[in-house]
């Protein structure tokens, strides 16, 4: 098992002189006085603070790089022989009834009013941080047209400099948060949903009645935390009087932008960067329900709840308080996380990891189920990117599990599209492009399927990372198609935990997944000793039964 390394990477652009490292401190073995770097160590002793966090800040993704000691690499999806599960009624099993064309990927979430997405995704939620505001209307555009859920992050209006407050400090107007809810609403197209996320602050600036009722919203996420980080959410800001007017607004910001020492070492051109955070959120039974029906009576048809990688004892209190007011949709976003905000070391060293986290999901909604309590439907977030996470994660939460938040593996086809866009326009296609063609009709494989569902007029107006958001979408929807075909799961609702095997035993033992020689060892004992194998068959949906089941 490796681990992350303390004291050197390249997301803080850092590295060791030595070959060898101390593994424990990260330190070169032999540390030598006169060494010109470029160490954490030695970088902080010139730029301190600074190096808590990735940088270029704001200009880039990082996602947490430490090698936990079991993830969803340790489970492998089964593959059988015969049946299918989640064909049309009346239509029997058969090679020519089970294509993998053919496999439907939709799915919905949510109580009285299901939103239905045309694959079991939707991204991460996309805030107050440059990376965001400088790529919404890809992001925003791309999750349209793909017909899955958008999540609009936290700090969006506390952050907007043209934002309008009244009496109490209350919200009237924000331009940014008004032009991303109108460009996803440009361009859906009736499946997915726009989302918007509340902290602390948004709370107490009045967002959820601006969007609800001034923008239309439908959908209010309570935030409780995130996979990345333990504290409140951060940006940098390279202005004093922006630094100000923050702080002036109710935000922590560090330094102190009012300190004389903090204003001339900025002055003086040391100082480069101040940093805005959030407050810690605090959580209590009764304000919970409560925050939750005040929403409900804006106007918002959907609360859902967002939370982090924290200890099974909050996990609990998420879903039972979540169960008891009906929340639409949990979503649990486990460590590592991270979009390239978060401090770096806190990226890699705190939280539950998501494989362990979700195996603690599953055994608490198992017992609410139990107990004849509401299940909210759950979403795991936590470091996907692939068809395969898809699959693993819906069917390791089976049936409670709905859909798999992808932070960074949506927001990096985003930005690919818009630079493709730029290099276009100067003429400049890298190698990597260019060999697929000199047009976006060329480069993109999905360009005229998009052109034969809209016209050719709509999409020379779509921004080009849309177009590389629904492709990747389409990567995603067909590699999920081949793997539930695969597994004999015609429709999502069919998938379960009856298709997974665990590699080793540790994982096996966290999840309660069979081990890989366990799993259908029963099954295959009676075949072999003759003892009724063609009932085992005649009644297996896809050459399994219930024995499989950890249940």
């Amino acid at each position: 098992m490796t681990l992350q390394r303390p004291n050197a990477d390249e997301v803080t652009l850092t590295r060791n002189r030595s070959r060898d490292v101390t593994p424990a401190s990260g330190i070169c073995s032999r540390c030598v006085d006169g060494c010109t770097g470029n160490c954490e160590l030695w970088k902080a002793s010139f730029r301190g603070r600074e190096v808590l966090y990735p940088e270029p800040f704001g200009q880039m993704t990082a996602g947490a790089d430490k090698d936990y000691p079991v993830d969803y690499s340790h489970l492998n999806i089964c593959g059988y022989a015969l049946g299918a599960r989640g064909l049309p009624e009346g239509v029997e099993p058969g090679p020519d009834s089970t294509l993998f064309v053919d496999v439907e990927t939709e799915t919905a979430y949510g109580v009285e009013h299901p939103v239905t997405m045309r694959l079991p995704v939707f991204t991460g939620a996309l805030g107050s941080t440059d990376i965001a505001r400088h790529n919404w209307e890809h992001f925003a555009a791309g999750a349209g047209i793909a017909g899955i859920t958008l999540v609009c992050g936290e700090n969006v209006c506390g952050v907007d400099p043209e934002a309008e407050f009244g009496p109490q400090g209350r919200i009237v107007h924000s331009p940014e948060m008004k032009r991303r809810v109108e460009t996803y609403r440009r361009w859906h197209q009736g499946y997915g949903d726009l989302v918007v996320q509340l902290n602390v602050e948004d709370t107490r600036f009045g967002v959820a009645e601006y969007v609800v009722q001034e923008l239309g919203v439908e959908t209010i996420e309570l935030k409780w935390g995130q996979g990345a980080k333990c504290i409140g959410g951060e940006i940098q800001v390279d202005s004093l009087e922006k630094a100000r007017e923050l702080l002036q607004r109710g935000y922590l910001v560090t330094p102190d932008p009012n300190d004389p020492g903090e204003e001339a070492a900025y002055l003086d051109g040391a100082l480069k960067e101040f940093e805005r955070h959030s407050r810690l959120g605090f959580v209590e039974e009764e304000t919970f329900l409560a925050e939750v029906e005040r929403l409900r009576e804006l106007g918002a048809r959907r609360v859902t709840l967002k939370t982090g990688a924290y200890p099974m004892r909050e996990l609990a209190m998420a879903l039972r308080w979540s169960s008891d007011a009906k929340i639409d949709l949990v979503t649990i976003d486990g460590a590592p996380g991270g979009t390239g905000m978060s401090p770096w070391r806190m990226m890699n060293e705190w939280g539950v990891p998501t494989f362990y986290l979700q195996c603690m999901t599953y055994e608490l909604c198992r017992m609410l189920s139990k107990q004849g309590d509401y299940v909210p439907h759950i979403a795991m977030a936590g470091g996907f990117s692939a068809e395969d996470h898809i699959f693993k994660v819906l069917a390791l939460g089976a049936p409670y599990t709905k859909a798999v938040c992808m932070g960074r593996g949506l927001m990096i086809p985003g930005m690919v599209g818009k630079n493709t866009a730029r290099w276009l326009a100067d003429g400049k296609l890298p190698k990597t492009v260019s060999k697929f063609g000199d047009r976006p009709e060329q480069i993109f494989v999905c360009y005229d399927e998009l052109v034969a569902e809209y016209g050719a007029e709509a999409v020379r107006r779509m921004p080009l990372g849309a177009v590389a958001i629904y492709s990747v979408v389409q990567k995603l929807r067909v590699g999920l198609q081949q793997l539930m075909a695969g597994s004999r799961n015609f429709t999502v609702s069919a998938i379960s935990r009856n298709d997974l095997m665990a590699l080793t035993e540790e994982a096996a033992r966290i999840s309660g997944i069979p081990y890989v020689m366990d799993a259908y060892r029963d099954e295959a004992m009676r075949i072999i000793s003759g003892d009724g194998s063609s009932a085992i068959l005649a009644g297996s949906a896809r050459g399994g039964d219930a024995a499989q089941d950890a249940d």
